[in-house]
């Protein structure tokens, strides 16, 4: 199971029902068998360029950025074994791309959480070998493959 919270804070509230089923969508396609935590934030284009900067040192807008709680530095009281960590989402950037790519909204948000999720699992798409496993992963839990 994957528990998780949202704060949105920009554009019209997702409902949850639309998170959970998508999360629901990414446990069972990835067999995930322990109960995980995750927060999720949808923000605006100056929010995420700021953590863009901060965190990747890259002076610009993304669309989805990932804070894996096991790479964290600093751990605040006792541990919390059950959390992934945090995936944030920039709204209007994810709108341009459904625009983009000629689909809804919803459908690249729901890219977006699957790619940030893969990266709180520790995938990652810097080298070829690994872009094509996160790609293949991604396919499969959107039901492409």
């Amino acid at each position: 199971m994957i528990s998780f919270a949202v704060n949105q804070q920009v554009a019209k509230k997702i409902p949850l029902s639309l998170w959970r089923r998508w999360l629901k969508k990414i446990q069972q396609t990835l067999k995930l068998k322990d109960h995980w935590e995750i927060s999720l934030a949808l923000i605006g284009d100056l929010p995420m360029k700021k953590l863009n900067r901060i965190y990747r040192g890259e002076n610009r807008v993304t669309d989805v950025l990932s804070f894996s709680e096991k790479d964290s530095p600093a751990k605040f009281g006792p541990q919390n074994h059950s959390y992934l960590g945090e995936i944030i989402l920039c709204y209007p950037q994810a709108k341009r791309q459904a625009k983009k790519f000629g689909h809804s909204v919803n459908q690249e948000l729901e890219m977006l959480l699957i790619h940030g999720f893969l990266h709180l699992l520790g995938h990652d798409h810097q080298k070829a070998k690994e872009a094509k496993l996160m790609r293949q992963l991604e396919q499969k839990i959107l039901g492409l493959k």
